[in-house]
């Protein structure tokens, strides 16, 4: 047995000194593998310390100095307590006539609903919490509908199933220049036209949605089937027939839930553009912070945190019911009452099975 062994298996064979053949070939890829690991261990290691050494470069010259935050923190640490204090004083015009202060203003003003239908009304007044988280959601959705039928044209006139190469390289260079530039800029842009207000806030978030969408809608249609394209295109129809029937019509649904999606970012743009003088809840923050009254200030916070999760939360529950095979999907309820769970904290499913 030992004999066939050794006469099948070349790489049990021993010569004279009682080294298996291929065992010098064994032994360089072991050390070839050993190198190749050493270099690429000790490149793992430069490339950490030259990350770190670039980091504190830069913070350096950023100006930031260890000494500097620790004579701060003192600052921040008050200003943090104040912040840990909302104050609702300017939630509602009828808060402020009244003279109310803390929660006791939010509880208030809630239980008066005709007061926040009145601050939404007179924004001009004077600048509420309540006015301006309408304002803010208004500047996201409407700029959202008016960024929407440019980014479907230059969404689908930027894919080459569209469009023959290099022509649609005119459309998709369009909206990758306007995603060049951020929403802060689109909205200085904007200046001479129409001011640093709501309405330019609201252009510079269609315009923002242009780039944006429009690059999801032409990935979108860069994955559709050609069989339905084909099944058109057989019928006689003409371009664009084919391509609302044959290549709109399956992805019509991403669509929607793509757009569903950047109303999320648009909402959360317009609380930034609201920070340089735009309009909405973002400038009510920045005057009380310009203020030094922080406990006002993270009252609008909070107002901001509400609105960004309240429209990601019906965004979602709208997307989900889109998808297929999740019509079946939990409520926002469910998913509120669900944060009780305690055995889902920790990995573990409750569900009864």
């Amino acid at each position: 047995m030992s004999r066939d062994r050794t006469e099948d298996d070349p790489a049990a064979t021993r010569t004279d000194g009682g080294t298996a053949r291929g065992g010098p070939r064994i032994e360089s890829a072991l050390d070839r593998i050993e190198r190749a690991q050493s270099i690429k261990r000790a490149l793992t290691v430069v490339g950490v310390l030259a990350v770190a050494l670039f980091a504190m470069a830069s913070a350096t010259y950023l100006g930031f100095t260890l000494a500097s935050i620790w004579r701060q923190l003192p600052t921040f640490l008050s200003s943090l307590v104040a912040f840990l204090t909302p104050d609702f004083h300017f939630f509602t015009l009828y808060a402020t006539d009244q003279g109310l202060h803390g929660w006791n203003a939010l509880v208030q003003s809630l239980l008066n609903p005709s007061a926040l239908v009145d601050s939404v009304l007179r924004r001009d007044e004077g600048l509420t919490i309540v006015g301006g988280a309408v304002a803010t959601i208004l500047i996201g959705f409407t700029g959202t509908v008016l960024g929407f039928p440019l980014a479907l044209l230059f969404g689908v006139l930027g894919s080459e199933r569209v469009t023959p190469f290099p022509f649609n390289f005119i459309f998709r260079g369009t909206m990758s220049t306007i995603r060049a530039i951020p929403a802060l800029v689109w909205v200085l842009i904007y200046v001479p036209l129409v001011g640093i207000t709501p309405v330019g806030a609201m252009l510079a978030v269609g315009t923002d949605t242009v780039g944006n969408l429009g690059r999801l809608f032409t990935d979108e249609l860069e994955e559709v089937e050609d069989g339905p394209i084909e099944a058109i295109s057989s019928t006689g129809a003409s371009s664009s027939q084919t391509v609302v029937f044959g290549m709109l019509s399956q992805v019509s649904t991403s669509f929607v839930a793509w757009t569903l999606y950047i109303l999320e970012i648009n909402v959360r743009i317009a609380v930034s553009l609201g920070v340089v003088g735009a309009g909405g809840i973002g400038q009510y923050v920045k005057g009380r912070i310009g203020l030094l009254n922080f406990s006002q200030a993270a009252a609008g916070i909070l107002m901001i945190i509400a609105i960004v999760l309240t429209v990601e939360l019906a965004s979602s529950r709208l997307r989900a019911r889109l998808r297929p095979g999740e019509h079946e999907s939990r409520s926002i309820v469910d998913v509120i009452m669900g944060l009780g769970d305690g055995g889902k904290w920790f990995g573990q499913s409750s569900k009864k099975q």
